[in-house]
């Protein structure tokens, strides 16, 4: 699977008061050096340093959004931009290359706006925003081709979402208010693909709340491995310590034993230290469809 297949969405014009339609522009930034520098071997941004770019990138978003132009960004990574060139036959020292790929109609889920914040201080939420995006598009990707030997299709992607916002509700409700962390690791039942996934669960009066970019490619990433009836686990690391888990079994999630998260736990690398396993709750069981 290349980077260009694991795009989806498309994006959306904005609309200013009294329903006159807002310009927009779409920029991609480099989002550290290590970038800048790759990028100027293509033939970007001339003699700059990379200090001096966002300098001048930061005046010009500045100037954009003081004028009431709509400025959406994206991140500039140069194995994508360099594969969106060769596909599109551009040459990536051309400015029309640079500013194609910022408005790639392909590009996942919803536009990340510019508010006029400092440029240093938005690059970290610009870049995980991007990770998002590329997780979201993976999981994509991995759910259409698990149902896809499916008879129905449709109707076995809307049954599994509807499966999933269940499962997160039935999560939320059992942790109880606070801040958690739901973490997945699956695998592929025919193609043996690792699918991974994190995200933040707030729960305030019982319910989830605040759900961004994160926890969208963490429920689409869990519904492709509840379509492709892998194997794995999700754990629920909870905000007052310890961490309850589920092993992803034939396209649904039985609760583990106490004794079964804490070995996860132990073998897990992304999770938090030290956690303690507790015994997981029941979940809702998914709906039989027809394959």
């Amino acid at each position: 699977m290349t980077s260009r297949d694991r795009r989806g969405g498309r994006r959306r014009a904005g609309c200013g008061e009294r329903g006159r339609v807002r310009q927009t522009v779409a920029l991609a930034v480099a989002a550290d050096e290590a970038a800048y520098v790759r990028l100027r071997g293509c033939g970007l941004f001339g003699p700059a340093d990379y200090g001096a770019y966002l300098r001048c990138t930061e005046q010009r978003l500045r100037a954009l959004h003081g004028h009431g132009v709509a400025v959406h960004l994206r991140v500039l990574e140069p194995a994508d931009f360099e594969d969106f060139c060769a596909e599109h036959l551009l040459d990536p020292a051309d400015p029309v290359a640079e500013v194609a790929y910022a408005a790639d109609p392909e590009l996942a889920g919803e536009p990340f706006a510019y508010t006029g914040q400092r440029l240093a201080e938005l690059l970290p939420a610009l870049t995980e925003d991007h990770l998002a995006r590329v997780r979201i598009s993976i999981g994509c990707a991995a759910l259409l081709a698990a149902v896809g030997c499916e008879r129905q299709p449709e109707e076995r992607v809307t049954a599994v979402l509807q499966y999933v916002s269940e499962v997160c509700l039935a999560l939320a409700a059992g942790a109880g208010d606070g801040r958690h962390r739901l973490t997945l690791r699956s695998l592929g039942l025919l193609d043996g693909e690792e699918l991974t996934a994190a995200a933040e669960l707030l729960v305030a009066a019982g319910r989830p709340v605040e759900l961004g970019r994160e926890a969208e490619a963490f429920c689409v990433t869990l519904a492709a491995a509840v379509a492709g009836y892998g194997s794995g686990e999700l754990l629920l690391h909870r905000a007052g310590g310890g961490a309850s888990g589920w092993v992803l079994v034939d396209g649904w999630l039985r609760p583990m034993s106490a004794l079964e998260t804490q070995a996860v736990l132990g073998a897990e690398a992304g999770g938090p230290p030290g956690g303690v396993g507790r015994a997981g709750f029941p979940l809702p069981p998914p709906e039989v469809t027809e394959g």
